[in-house]
């Protein structure tokens, strides 16, 4: 009897599972680059031997980073309205993550709920420091020596696009943004963001780029199990 038990409720289980994913709507796109790509310089790391060590090569600025096709990483992607009202999201206990890797931050910009644990990772073998420099969140700036391999932050208030630094070397910079919702993402160097198990609604999705700036487009969700396609492209500023 008790095996029959569990036989019965894992297969339920598993079909509330399948229900909900596949009732479940959701929206895509990809982000793409119009125009002449600038020609960034090489970040000068020779004033700490372990930053040039940690790279194979040559490292660009993350300020503006397109993969084939000119699509573009490091956009922040989110529902900007349309979700009901009061509706409270649980904040993962998963933290998630920003590794100090070849003196950059890997990832460069990151999202996560407010009082989501933000892990933040040593693995170069040197003298960091990581300063966040929120406007509504406290500020902080933490000392990570060599022997420090990780240290932990949380965000109580939601904030977009808060600044982290390295002070030991000045070219280091994210970008963290706190929501108070699941529906966001971060595109990689692909272009593509996904917004999964999104009810039917009409919804503004927003993109932020830390030079191209930002920009909102309406998208409705007619029925559940629907995938609904929203492209966004950028251009290169005008020449002054």
């Amino acid at each position: 009897m008790i095996r029959r038990f569990l036989k019965i409720s894992t297969t339920a289980a598993f079909g509330v599972l399948f229900v909900t994913q596949a009732h479940a709507a959701t929206i895509t796109g990809v982000i793409n680059f119009e125009g002449t790509p600038p020609n960034l310089p090489d970040i000068k790391m020779d004033a700490d031997p372990k930053c040039v060590a940690n790279n194979t090569g040559p490292v660009k600025p993350a300020m503006l980073v397109l993969g084939t096709g000119n699509t573009v990483a490091n956009v922040f992607v989110r529902i900007k309205s349309g979700l009901p009202a009061g509706k409270a999201y649980p904040a993962p206990t998963t933290p998630v993550i920003i590794d100090q890797k070849g003196c950059t931050y890997h990832p460069h910009v990151v999202g996560v709920m407010k009082d989501q644990p933000v892990k933040v990772l040593n693995s170069d073998g040197t003298l960091h420091n990581i300063h966040g420099k929120p406007t509504k969140n406290p500020e902080f700036n933490v000392a990570m020596p060599a022997f420090r391999k990780e240290m932990e932050q949380k965000f109580a208030i939601i904030e977009d696009g808060i600044p982290v630094k390295c002070d030991v070397h000045p070219w280091m910079n994210g970008y963290i943004f706190v929501q108070d919702n699941p529906f966001f993402a971060v595109t990689a160097d692909d272009g593509k963001f996904t917004l999964a198990n999104v009810d039917p609604g009409t919804y503004e999705i927003e993109i932020w780029q830390e030079k191209l700036g930002v920009q909102t487009a309406k998208v409705t969700v007619a029925a559940a199990g629907d995938t609904v396609t929203q492209n966004f492209t950028l251009k290169a500023p005008a020449a002054q």
